[in-house]
């Protein structure tokens, strides 16, 4: 019989904190000289042991760190609990500029990150000096510095190409959603604007603000712009979905001619671009537009129909819009799936005598649903944050005094994020809000994913 072989371990696996600093001070207790004063001098041990590139790395990683917390990290690292003490002050004719509030709360949280990467750095060279001590006492050689050179084109190639990638990922991605969480616990407004006036730390007062429905507090419109944010993405993902698959279905029907007619006027709203057909159609029925102007000259009403100023009227308009923008996208998926229906499948319901409802409910829907579940969940997504649609064709409008924060009734979560920030210049509630943002979409997301067929039963249409 042939032995269980059991799974090797990783010989130098140490994933939690206690068995890091295990095997930290075990390296320490147990090393040579030349691991000890690695500790200190990063890269000593490879050097003095040959592995030449290696040590050079470790050591300019070292000189790097030492050079950026003198030179610049410290400075802000320091002043970062408190965001800055010294206002900037006018002596005479002469400004004197204190510290920036805003740099300070930037580059300090940058070094924090950079601190952050030398530890783990700093881990990766003692964990190396650990592996070529137990390599020498095994008898083993170490490898080459042309060897290791060579391994960054080959078995390690995937940490060469994707360097650059994450730090880019990480400075245009990562530090600005940092930033902006950390900018939700500051009194960041259009009254601390660096570097001017400072602002500083205030807590979860924020938070507080947002969840306070007092007169003024921002409770009662944010519930008012999430409710709406919800009903407009379920609404925009759902009715664009059905009536496309019915638009592909009715094209697709046998004894349907010119189809390819069809199919290419509706592609054409696809083909001209969103912010020009969306603004036009915003002129075209406001008060003085094309549409009111006809009716009122027909005598059919004889005042303007307030399309964009009555708040109800505004809802469904934007919903209608939405129609006639999205169902050509979801024709197009729908046309393609359609066809990969198999026939045999409608024969067989047809002989058991189903009728076209039965088939559709039965066969097409369900099919349907499993194949495009995840298309579903990112229109829904995406919907959750449709900024294009509704701003430019409201702007939010129409505006209430009982909301506050600029807020209109046609604002999604994220539109009114977006007027937070440029027309009241309220980064501490915009930031909150681009939070509450996220949670929402995040917390939806992971609901809907793991309720899809194609999640729960990935075999099911195979």
């Amino acid at each position: 019989m042939a032995e269980n072989k059991k799974p090797k371990k990783r010989e130098y696996a140490a994933f939690s904190l206690k068995d890091n600093l295990k095997e930290i001070g075990t390296t320490f207790a147990t090393g040579d000289w030349k691991t000890k004063l690695s500790f200190l001098i990063m890269g000593f041990g490879p050097l003095m042991r040959g592995q030449i590139v290696k040590g050079l790395l470790f050591l300019f990683c070292e000189i790097a760190f030492i050079a950026y917390m003198i030179g610049f990290g410290a400075k802000y690292m320091v002043k970062l609990p408190t965001l800055g003490t010294v206002e900037t002050q006018k002596i005479g004719r002469k400004t004197v500029y204190g510290d920036n509030s805003f740099l300070i709360l930037l580059f300090g949280i940058l070094t924090v990150i950079v601190v952050a990467a030398f530890i783990l750095v700093w881990r990766m060279n003692v964990r190396e000096n650990l592996i070529e001590e137990t390599a020498l006492k095994k008898g083993k050689a170490l490898p080459s510095n042309k060897k290791f050179l060579a391994s960054l084109l080959d078995e390690n190639f995937d940490k060469t190409l994707l360097a650059l990638p994450c730090l880019g990922i990480f400075v245009f991605t990562v530090l600005p959603i940092i930033f902006m969480i950390c900018v939700a616990f500051t009194n960041y407004d259009k009254n601390h604007q660096s570097p001017t006036n400072l602002f500083t730390w205030v807590g979860l007062q924020n938070f507080r603000e947002l969840f306070s429905f007092g007169s003024s507090g921002f409770g009662g419109t944010f519930v008012t712009v999430l409710i709406w944010t919800l009903i407009w993405a379920f609404l925009a993902t759902f009715i664009d979905y059905f009536l496309g698959l019915a638009v592909a279905m009715l094209i697709n029907k046998k004894g349907i001619k010119l189809k390819k007619l069809w199919r290419t006027i509706l592609v054409l709203t696809i083909a001209v671009p969103q912010f020009v057909s969306l603004l036009y159609i915003m002129k075209m029925f406001g008060n003085d537009g094309i549409v009111n102007g006809y009716l009122m000259k027909w005598g059919w009403i004889s005042s303007p129909i307030p399309f964009w100023t009555n708040p109800t009227l505004a809802k469904v308009m934007i919903i209608v819009i939405n129609i006639w923008v999205g169902i050509p996208y979801m024709m197009l998926i729908a046309t393609g799936l359609l066809m990969n229906i198999p026939e045999d499948l409608y024969e067989s319901a047809r002989i058991d005598g189903a009728n076209p409802f039965q088939m559709f409910v039965k066969i097409t829907l369900p099919y349907m649903l499993f194949v495009t579940g995840p298309f579903l969940l990112t229109q829904f997504t995406g919907n959750l944050n449709n900024f294009n649609v509704i701003y430019l064709l409201t702007q939010g409008r129409p505006q209430s005094m009982k909301l506050v924060g600029n807020a209109g009734y046609t604002d999604l979560l994220v539109t009114w994020l977006y007027k937070m920030t440029v027309t009241e210049t309220n980064y501490r509630m915009a930031a909150v809000i681009g939070i509450m943002v996220f949670i929402v979409t995040a917390v939806i997301s992971l609901i809907v994913y793991n309720m899809l067929p194609s999640v729960r039963d990935e075999e099911g249409f195979q």
